[in-house]
């Protein structure tokens, strides 16, 4: 089955025995390697790419990404893609996940072993370890037990050509041999003690090289998880207490996640409630004011706590409003993702830890209100100036319609949304945290929109 980009942790593993047999260090820089790299990589290193702090933009976040997934691509092909673009930033200073990243590690890898992706892998990891049900997926080969994946429904997955995923996505697996390869990797029968000290120390936000490190429940983990079109995986190991948790899904969706970490938790013997044993109760509104305000999840990702009608609301940056449930004075639920929300207070402030998962992420309280977006009246003449069809990339689009006098956006696929203006070019919905700006050239003349969705800025020309 597919563990998507549970491949980041071979590749990383892959590049430190490249450096245990002097093929690279993990400090060179990139272009050492590939000497016709943009000058914007000048002072991007091989440890910059395994730890997502290269500032390189993600391909798969690009707004064509997607109707260019059926088609096969070269690495050469696949590192085009994002070559040329701006760094989001400085090499070491940020992190941001970057499957492009990943994708140049296996351009790299190649250059460095004279040798495919998938043949290195193959002979110097699933061999070496017995994963005889391992290996790079192909859509024309024919693998015995293959399995069919699905997208909620169930329907069957969307197509996705296997070169695209490349080293940072690409391999399968079974839950017998992914067992294999946490013993063989951890026990030191692949790497050297230091080299896996290495790849197993993270740098920023609690990640490593193809991994991330973590405290789950008081206890260390190192784990990955993986989703790609029908197909979703977790894989954790447990070191301090010799524990592997493997779960492969073959329907999109976060359930190995959740299953991984609940199969942990038992194996320890430790009680697991289930989203269905939650017992609701109703607390004071003067309680529920208590948590009102603003708290920062990651760069750009707010998570905003508000009241209203005396219920408890949470609304992550470029998302919908969802209502908490209360299960005591400072532990939350929404019912409709498990999950849970439990507020705190130290010496800085009042905070909130999201728990999903299996992942405990603290937010301090920046302010204790959120910000409220004042609507305002326009013209419809004003308004009228908008209408039209905006690419947000190859195949969908957002069209803006008047409806009377309101301003309606409507997505591919999607339906109508009313938008709410706070000025002559700025209008948000309300069902969502964004914001849609119009913006004009010289002659006053609408050539396309902004989208501002989390910390997404997307540009849609105007067809």
């Amino acid at each position: 089955m597919l563990f998507r980009s549970v491949t980041k942790q071979f590749t990383a593993a892959s590049t430190r025995l490249l450096e245990e047999r002097g093929k690279l260090k993990t400090d060179d820089l990139v272009k050492k390697l590939m000497p016709d790299t943009p000058a914007a990589w000048d002072k991007i290193t091989i440890y910059h790419l395994l730890t997502h702090t290269s500032g390189i933009p993600n391909f798969t976040s690009f707004p064509d990404y997607g109707p260019q997934e059926p088609f096969s691509a070269t690495p050469e092909k696949l590192v085009a893609r994002f070559r040329d673009k701006p760094l989001d930033f400085q090499p070491g200073e940020e992190w941001s996940y970057s499957n492009s990243g990943y994708v140049l590690l296996g351009y790299l890898l190649e250059k460095a072993s004279g040798e495919s992706y998938e043949k290195f892998v193959q002979g110097n990891i699933f061999g070496p370890l017995g994963m005889k049900d391992s290996g790079y997926d192909s859509n024309s080969a024919i693998i015995p037990r293959r399995a069919a994946g699905y997208a909620p429904g169930p329907v069957n997955a969307g197509f996705v050509h296997m070169s695209i995923p490349f080293s940072a996505g690409g391999l399968y697996s079974t839950t017998e041999d992914l067992l294999r390869w946490e013993q063989g990797l951890f026990s030191g029968k692949l790497l050297s003690a230091a080299s896996l000290a290495k790849m197993t120390t993270p740098f920023k936000n609690e990640y490593a090289c193809g991994v991330s490190v973590r405290t789950v429940g008081g206890h260390k983990a190192i784990d990955h998880g993986g989703g790609i079109e029908g197909f979703n995986t977790f894989l954790a190991y447990y070191p301090e207490d010799k524990l592997t948790a493997v779960v492969l899904g073959n329907l999109t969706g976060d359930a190995p996640q959740q299953i991984a970490t609940r199969l942990a938790a038992i194996a320890r013997g430790e009680k697991v409630q289930l989203p269905s044993e939650r017992k609701e109760i109703t607390l004071a509104p003067k309680i529920l004011e208590q948590y009102v305000g603003t708290y920062a999840l990651a760069t750009k990702i707010n998570v905003m706590i508000t009241v209203e009608g005396g219920q408890l609301i949470s609304q992550v940056s470029g998302q919908g409003k969802v209502p908490l449930f209360a299960t005591s004075e400072t532990r939350f639920f929404p019912k409709v993702v498990d999950a849970e929300i439990e507020f705190g207070k130290d010496d800085k402030g009042v905070y909130l830890v999201l728990h999903q998962g299996g992942r405990d992420m603290k937010a301090p309280r920046t302010s204790d209100k959120v910000l409220e977006r004042k609507e305002i009246a326009i013209a419809p003449k004003i308004l009228a100036q908008y209408t039209g069809t905006y690419e947000l990339r190859p195949g969908f689009d957002l069209v803006i319609t008047l409806e009377g006098d309101q301003l309606v956006s409507q997505a591919t696929g999607q339906g109508k949304i009313p938008l709410f203006a706070e000025s002559e070019t700025k209008f948000f919905p309300k069902v969502m945290d964004a914001e849609i700006e119009f913006v004009k050239d010289d002659k006053g003349a609408v050539t396309h929109l902004m989208l501002h969705q989390g910390p997404a800025e997307i540009k849609a020309p105007r067809n």
